[in-house]
């Protein structure tokens, strides 16, 4: 059928007829309306049990008892909820990874339009493709000894040098560099920017740790190097799973400490590193010591010592007094005397003994020639008399060398008591000890100078790093004169504002004319 030519004045609007009235069967549906009408098709559309596989992620149980998490597959999630009287029948955890059949309903939630699973069962099927990877990563770096605690380096106690890879722009630089500029802001710190999330991260990261290992040298020596990022998700996460990346943690000579995550992430970086630490913060807190501690350490230390010298010191002094009290030591000669009046009195008891033996001798000798003379064997009797005369003799000689002996004995000794008086001991002692005395003045002296040129040094580099430095070199530094800020950028400039400018000799004052003026800040 052929189409007629069209004509104007039929048209709606036109001339030649009045405009048609409105449509009165036309519906709107209000928004609580058109929601709830999808809820009754997806649910009229479906049975009231589904059952449902795929891998868990992103589980979270709420302090209410109810559990919300993510099953999902290679292409598609599905966002689920189970109440909490249904997980409480659950005889295990729900954790991201697990591979799972779930059994429920599906439902749309009203409030924000959006569908998703109730579900009532969770039936374990084995473990995701993800979580399989991680375990079957992780057994094969433990057997290879990559997470062995004797492949860990220790920290240095006061890094000079310190390397930061992570992201420039996350919240995980601004923590590390806050901290370590409040607690250790002598250390120089190298910022590596990578990348941490996404397909391209592992390697960027794994790239970056070789090539701090490579210059280290040549920027003077990196100490340590922190290795990171903030939290995120399982997925955001992947990254520093990477095999490539846990390899290259392993190579580094360079102490290697993980921040990846919040205390509750393990990452295969986490267990290969040199130190595992909860967050970034604490990641900063434990590359380096605090200075304020350090300086109160040194001088404790130097307490300490100056008290353990002086108690030395006084032991000594103590020791000596005592020894000088003895009566053997205060008067030498006392034991001279006291051994040279034993010998006399041992002398005087052996000749009363001598002159005994003799008189009886005599005693029997004049009986015996009495006897004799009775008899008349005159023979005999001058026989006995030639032979006592004999024994005589040699018994006064004994007598006399017996005694000479003695004298000998007794004089020797008493040069050996001379010679082994404590005296010149005490003399030498006394000097040993001052010489002691002077060595440890001396030593104290030169170790507190040290100390002191070592504090002056810290002192030094540390007015080195301030901005005064900065301001000698030719620089300034402009701020509000009402509020103190510092002014980055015209824009930040009111017209007619009053400002300082401070100068390394002092401080100008002025004020905004015209803050569109090209040479404002030159």
């Amino acid at each position: 059928m052929a189409r007629e030519p069209f004509n104007p004045d039929r048209a709606v609007g036109g001339a030649g007829t009045p405009p048609p009235a409105k449509r009165s069967d036309r519906h709107i549906f209000g928004v609580a309306e058109i929601t709830r009408t999808i809820k009754d098709a997806i649910e009229a559309a479906l049975p009231p049990t589904v059952h449902v596989a795929g891998e868990l992620s992103n589980c979270k149980y709420h302090s209410s008892g109810h559990v919300y998490f993510t099953l999902k597959d290679d292409a598609c999630e599905l966002t689920c909820v189970m109440w909490r009287s249904d997980a409480a029948k659950l005889p295990f955890k729900a954790s991201d990874g697990m591979d799972v059949i779930v059994t429920g309903s599906i439902s749309v939630f009203e409030r924000t339009g959006r569908y998703q699973l109730y579900a009532r069962r969770i039936e374990p099927r084995g473990v995701g493709s993800i979580e399989l990877a991680f375990r079957q990563l992780c057994d094969k770096l433990r057997k290879e000894g990559l997470f062995e605690s004797r492949h860990k380096q220790p920290l240095p106690a006061f890094p000079q040098r310190i390397a930061v890879i992570t992201s420039a722009t996350g919240a995980a630089v601004r923590d590390i560099l806050d901290t370590l500029a409040r607690r250790y802001p002598c250390g120089t710190v190298y910022l590596y920017p990578v990348t941490v999330q996404g397909p391209a991260a592992a390697r960027s990261v794994a790239s970056a740790i070789q090539s701090v290992n490579r210059r280290s040298q040549a920027l003077g020596g990196i100490d340590v190097m922190i290795v990171g990022r903030g939290g995120g998700s399982a997925e955001d996460l992947a990254a520093f799973n990477d095999e490539t990346l846990a390899r290259a943690i392993f190579a580094s000579r360079i102490p290697v400490i993980s921040a990846v995550g919040h205390e509750t992430d393990t990452t295969i970086a986490d267990l290969v590193a040199d130190v595992r630490a909860a967050t970034p913060t604490a990641a900063a807190e434990l590359a380096t010591p605090r200075a304020a501690d350090v300086l109160d350490e040194f001088t404790f230390r130097g307490t300490r010592l100056a008290r353990a010298l002086r108690h030395r010191l006084e032991l000594a002094n103590a020791r000596l007094a005592t020894a000088t009290r003895r009566r053997s030591l205060a008067d030498p000669l006392w034991t001279v005397r006291e051994r040279r009046e034993q010998c006399s009195q041992l002398a005087r008891r052996l000749q009363a003994a001598t002159n005994g033996c003799l008189h009886r001798a005599m005693l029997r000798t004049h009986e015996l020639a009495t006897l004799i003379q009775k008899l008349q064997p005159q023979r005999f009797l001058a026989d006995q008399q030639g032979r006592l005369l004999a024994l005589q003799h040699r018994s006064q000689r004994a007598l006399a060398a017996v005694a000479q002996r003695s004298e000998r004995r007794l004089e020797a000794k008493a040069s050996r008591l001379r010679a082994a008086s404590p005296q010149a001991d005490i003399a030498m002692r006394r000097a040993h000890l001052g010489e002691l005395h002077r060595r440890m003045h001396l030593a104290m002296t030169q170790g507190l100078k040290r100390r002191q040129e070592r504090i002056d040094a810290d002192a030094a580099r540390l007015s080195a790093l301030g901005y005064q430095e900065t301001l000698r070199r030719g620089f300034s530094i402009t701020r509000l004169e009402r509020s103190g800020r510092v002014i980055h950028t015209v824009a930040e400039v009111p017209e007619g504002a009053r400002l300082i400018t401070e100068v390394a000799d002092g401080r100008v004052h002025s004020r905004v004319i015209d803050k569109e003026q090209g040479d404002l800040f030159d």
